[in-house]
């Protein structure tokens, strides 16, 4: 399982957007972002953008379009907890290698709303000296 919504602020549903994929096999749930004009997978501290909707088992043909949901900071994601997890609800983990998953390391932009032992419930939020810029 990779990222998912749980809910958003005022109940909507999110609409499709159709991108410019990177030549990656996107996976339904991956966090994405914008790099050199294609969508690829964010890692680490990068602030995803996107969430992938589409499953591929093979990469995409650099540039062709694929259907992507808008991240919005008013929407909860959820995602499996990861081994050894200990953040508790305020706290800021980084993003998996994959795009699919959470780390247990601080510091990043998913920023903790709840955890459970096999559950993890995050918004994605600016760094606060991004957010004053």
């Amino acid at each position: 399982m990779a990222f998912q919504i749980h809910k958003t602020d005022d109940g909507r549903v999110p609409g499709l957007e159709y991108l410019p994929c990177g030549a990656i096999a996107p996976q339904a749930g991956m966090a994405m972002k914008m790099a050199s004009g294609k969508l690829a997978a964010a890692a680490g501290t990068d602030l995803p953008t996107y969430l992938s909707v589409a499953q591929r088992t093979a990469p995409c043909e650099a540039g062709e379009l694929i259907p992507v949901l808008r991240v919005q900071p008013d929407t909860i994601f959820e995602a499996p907890a990861p081994s050894g997890f200990t953040a508790v609800p305020g706290d800021r983990v980084q993003l998996g290698g994959d795009g699919l998953t959470l780390s247990t390391a601080a510091g990043g932009a998913a920023e903790v709303v709840y955890a459970g032992e096999d559950v993890v419930r995050i918004r994605f939020v600016l760094a606060a000296a991004a957010a004053k810029a």
